[in-house]
């Protein structure tokens, strides 16, 4: 091999080079029909796709502690949201590749953050947090660093709130 593999690194990248160089290879008239050569690629690249998927879930529970814990701060679950926050950390952080980055679909995820946090909030006639951005106020960058903590984020999310201009 010229070049060292991304599978260790990058499963993403890696899992749409080789799903490319197998179509590639497919489209060789000299070599054998035997091997299902669109099925094998679609397979790999599926492998790709669920890492995203694992990854965005991890973001997504993260998020929706994060958004839980802002808008009720008093709630009885804060000291298990926070250690679900560090739990659903540690597992994205160790999945993440940055390949991953443009793969992963941030508007959904914080959407789907703040629908599914006001759902879980109503069961308990609590509320979520009125003002949120419409787009998502951390980079991906920083929701996969080694320095996000729940506080952080807090700060973070409270700073980005729509908040009514003062008319005196």
């Amino acid at each position: 091999m010229d070049q060292p593999s991304l599978y260790d690194d990058d499963i993403v990248t890696w899992a749409e080079q080789q799903a490319s160089s197998l179509r590639k290879l497919a489209r060789r008239p000299e070599l054998s029909n035997i091997l299902d050569w669109e099925n094998v690629a679609e397979e790999i690249e599926s492998v790709g796709r669920s890492q995203v998927s694992a990854v965005e879930q991890k973001l997504l529970q993260m998020l929706i502690h994060v958004l839980k814990y802002m808008s009720a701060p008093s709630a009885q679950s804060t000291r298990s949201w926070r250690s679900e926050v560090v739990a659903f950390h540690a597992a994205a952080c160790r999945a993440y590749a940055p390949g991953m980055r443009q793969r992963i679909d941030w508007s959904w995820l914080w959407k789907t953050a703040q629908l599914q946090a006001e759902a879980s909030l109503r069961m308990f006639d609590d509320r979520l947090v009125v003002g949120l951005p419409d787009t998502i106020p951390f980079t991906p960058e920083e929701l996969v660093s080694e320095t996000f903590t729940m506080d952080w984020a807090l700060e973070r999310l409270a700073s980005a709130l729509n908040r009514p201009a003062d008319h005196h």
